[in-house]
């Protein structure tokens, strides 16, 4: 059993060197996890929350193990599950989860349904009748199902727009209707409010995005965060008006101080500040330590100045750009060739540090985003010290994946 209590403090000096000694006999490919960053990350966004307790966002981590871990350390309550199946799977072991996006898998509707254990412990989310449509034609006659509303909190300035694409309720009015309405429903128990602003949440503001400076995305970041607060405290009032709230839910690794400052917030969800991914690095408020990363070993020499690595192609969801590829993490002095990028089957490495590598030598990178390498790995090495004292699978070491 994985546990962070009692984990050294991490000391970022020597760290790649420590990760690489302590995986000395394994053969590469592999994805390593550092016990005392892990603990770091863990104890520095419960400092952040002040109080609030976190939730941690599933998607951004994906091994079972690591969730547990973690779930044991005070400030963290929950999960923040993705899909309804990851949901029912997680509620074995886990006695609170939100599934944060709606479902129309009716097959894991019917299964709910027919599981009283998972109806006590599981939360999924709707933001339309729609969703109550399909949940009523999946599963006829089901037994009350816990249901949380979504409230959009992406910021509009004008045409401008910033934030993602979720729920089409976006004002306290339409919010409190909808409340109503699925109170209303027979089969469905209301109990929490969701608002997730994720133009402040995961978008860095110490570096350019597009064609946006720094400054302008503070600027924006500034201002959604003051329009949000005003919005979602009349839309939380709006729902308590009909009916009491277990739970609102907000925020992200990047905006845990600000979202706990919220007093219509009583949950933050997070995850990806666990791992410490690269598009995190690029925050003023916080600097997470690099936990996770995978190891790619050196198969060719193609010249002078450049080794050649086996695979390396997991680049990240999102927007196409470079900061969806991995970077070098170490050894120092190495940048992916930005003509070939990382490639399927090989990814080329430049710079002066590839002449003193040999072949089967390892070179450490790090993912864009937190939990995407664990769909490509089925277990996490976990390194403390210079030693793996664990090895915890992955969802897909478990035979499960995400979507």
């Amino acid at each position: 059993m994985l546990r962070l209590d009692g984990a050294a403090p991490w000391r970022p000096d020597g760290h790649w060197q420590r990760m690489d000694a302590a995986t000395a006999g394994l053969d590469a490919p592999f994805a390593a996890l550092s016990l005392e960053a892990l603990a770091h990350n863990a104890r520095s966004m419960v400092a952040r929350a002040a109080g609030t307790p976190l939730r941690i966002a599933t998607k951004s981590v994906r091994s079972r193990g690591v969730l547990e871990a973690v779930l044991r350390q005070p400030g963290f309550r929950g999960v923040l599950a993705a899909t309804l199946p990851e949901g029912l799977w997680l509620s074995a072991t886990v006695d609170d989860v939100l599934v944060g996006y709606p479902t129309v898998d009716r097959a894991a509707l019917r299964a709910l349904a027919a599981d009283e254990r998972a109806l006590e412990r599981v939360t999924f989310m709707v933001d339309s009748l729609e969703h109550l449509d399909v949940i009523d034609a999946a599963a006829p006659g089901h037994p009350p199902m816990r249901i949380a509303l979504e409230l959009d909190a992406s910021f509009a300035l004008g045409p401008v727009r910033a934030g993602v694409r979720r729920s089409p309720v976006r004002d306290p009015a339409s919010i409190g209707a909808l409340a109503e309405a699925v109170v209303a429903r027979r089969g469905f128990t209301l109990v929490g409010l969701m608002a997730y602003e994720a133009q402040v949440a995961g978008v860095q503001d110490a570096r350019r995005r597009g064609l946006a400076p720094p400054m302008m995305l503070r600027v924006m970041q500034r201002m959604s965060v003051a329009e949000l607060r005003e919005r979602r405290a009349s839309a939380v009032e709006a729902v308590r008006r009909v009916v009491p709230l277990e739970f609102v839910n907000g925020g992200g690794t990047g905006s845990i101080e600000l979202t706990a400052a919220d007093p219509a917030v009583t949950e933050i969800g997070a995850g990806s500040g666990l791992f410490g991914p690269h598009l995190f690095d690029g925050y003023r408020r916080f600097s997470p330590a690099p936990a996770l990363a995978f190891a790619l070993p050196v198969v060719r020499r193609p010249g002078r100045g450049c080794v050649t690595l086996l695979g390396g192609g997991w680049i990240a969801s999102g927007p196409h750009g470079p900061d969806r590829q991995p970077v070098v993490a170490w050894p120092e002095g190495l940048r992916i060739d930005p003509q070939e990028g990382a490639g399927e089957v090989q990814t080329p490495v430049l710079g002066a540090a590839a002449d003193r590598l040999a072949l089967g030598d390892r070179v450490w990178l790090r993912h864009a985003k937190a939990g995407e390498p664990c769909e490509r790995t089925e277990a996490l090495h976990v390194v403390s010290g210079d030693q793996v004292v664990d090895i915890i699978p992955t969802y897909r070491g478990e035979g499960r994946k995400l979507l």
